[in-house]
Order: structure tokens, then C-alpha cells, then sequence
């Protein structure tokens, strides 16, 4: 039998010692590192909010602006007379109208001194029959009326390509929504704009206004999710109160 050379198997024995001291080492490494990335991810988790909110950990979320599913029709209104709390300063609002206005009548909305419009809410409003909502930003290069115009041949174009892309009563509906629109129909519902709170008084004075609700402190222009009330949306002051749902669409699609 072979004998081994003095000191060969100290040697071995060290080597076989070698992975057993180097694994336990690697492993706290690696259990230190995952252990402040934890924490890392924690705080900032923790720490961040979503702009508009209302300071809701972690949350990404859109300000949103308009009523909720399900909503009272009174109580919204009652809900956007309320303006949160901020510095002096202009915000963004949702300027929702008792009718539907033509780009002339929203540019002259859109003119108020103080008012900034950055984007315009068209839907095309026909006799039961569910029609889209359509926000367009302004171009703020331009005259509020020039912006609007353009912003209306957006959404007429809008329409067009969704009735070139659907069928049967979808089609139908985005053909006549484009027809409307290219018309220059009334069919401005909203207006996105930019305001100090302390001209919201001065809109709300104005008879083609309804409400406007002024977002959270906090809320960015590009971060907005917006859904105005309808002008069709009433209180009747009867029992139940009359909430905001869907409208019907049970009714025949008129021509273009």
C-alpha cells in the first residue's frame, strides 16, 4: 500500500476544510445583502405616495376627478364645492357644464381671466345611446378657440378610426360621433384646466358652469383620471336619490 508523503494528509484535510469555511461566509454575505435590500424596498415602499392620492402609502394611483360609480348625484356636487386644502396657487380642476357647449361657448368659458384650459372633454350626446367620452389636450401654443377647434377635429378623428376598427352597433355609434363632431356639434361636456381656487367663485357664477371640482394639492396635470358628471346626470329631489351609473343604450343609432 502506497504511503502518503508527510504532510499530505494535513494538506488534504486542509483543502476539504477550505469549502466548508468559505460557504458559511458567503451565506451571511448574502443574507446581509437580501436584509438591507428588504429594508431598502421597505422604506421607499413606505415613504412614497401617489400623486392626488390623499397620501395613501405606496399607492400609484391617478387623482380622480368626476364622480364615482354609484355616487349620489347630490352628494358629489356637495362633495367637489368642497376644495382641499393648499398653498396659494394654480391647481388642476374639472369644470363640468349644465349643457353641452359648442368650441365657441367653451372658449369663452376657457377665457376666463385666471383660467388656464389644458385639455377638453368631448362626447357626442344622442338620445339613449351610450357615446364615448373623448379628452383631448389643448395645444397651449395656441388661442383657446384655435385649440379647441383642434382639439375637436382630434376627437372627430378619434371616432372616425374607432368606426373603421369595430362592428355592427359599435361601428354604427362611432360613425355618427364622428359625423357630429366633424359638424362642429355641440359636445363640449368638461373642461381640464388650471386654476387658483380663489377664481372658482368667479366660474361657478357663470350659468353654463354646474361645478368644479379643484384636485388635491398634491395632483399633477398628466397624472389626472377624469369622468365629469353629465349634464344629463339630475337630482330630481325624489326618493331613491338618483346616482351615477351608465346611460341607457337601448335606443336606435341615428344617422350621420
Amino acid at each position: 500500500m502506497a504511503r502518503a508523503e508527510p504532510g499530505e494528509d494535513e494538506q488534504d484535510d486542509e483543502q476539504d476544510d477550505e469549502p466548508r469555511l468559505r460557504w458559511p461566509t458567503a451565506a451571511i454575505v448574502l443574507a446581509v445583502v437580501l436584509v438591507v435590500a428588504l429594508v431598502t424596498a421597505w422604506f421607499a415602499g413606505s415613504s412614497s405616495t401617489g400623486p392626488g392620492d390623499g397620501g395613501i402609502p405606496g399607492s400609484t394611483d391617478a387623482a380622480r376627478l368626476g364622480p364615482a360609480p354609484g355616487e349620489t348625484v347630490a352628494g358629489y356636487l356637495a362633495r367637489a364645492r368642497v376644495v382641499p386644502p393648499a398653498p396659494p396657487g394654480p391647481r388642476p380642476a374639472l369644470v363640468e357644464l349644465t349643457a353641452e357647449l359648442d368650441v365657441g361657448g367653451a372658449a369663452a368659458l376657457a377665457g376666463v381671466p385666471g383660467v388656464r384650459p389644458r385639455a377638453a372633454v368631448f362626447r357626442v350626446p344622442l338620445p339613449r345611446v351610450q357615446t364615448a367620452l373623448r379628452q383631448i389636450t389643448l395645444d397651449g401654443s395656441v388661442d383657446p378657440a384655435t385649440g379647441l377647434r383642434l382639439a375637436e377635429a382630434q376627437a372627430a378623428n378619434r371616432a372616425g378610426e374607432q368606426a373603421r376598427t369595430s362592428t355592427g352597433r359599435a361601428a354604427a355609434v362611432a360613425t355618427t360621433e364622428s359625423a357630429r363632431l366633424s359638424a362642429g356639434c355641440a359636445c363640449v361636456v368638461a373642461l381640464v384646466v388650471e386654476i387658483d381656487p380663489v377664481t372658482v367663485p368667479t366660474l361657478l357664477s357663470r350659468p353654463d358652469v354646474r361645478a368644479v371640482e379643484v384636485a388635491p394639492a398634491d395632483a399633477r396635470m398628466g397624472s389626472l383620471a377624469v369622468s365629469p358628471l353629465l349634464p344629463e346626470q339630475v337630482d330630481d329631489g325624489r326618493d331613491p336619490p338618483e346616482t351615477v351609473g351608465p346611460v341607457p343604450d337601448d335606443g336606435p343609432v341615428p344617422p350621420p
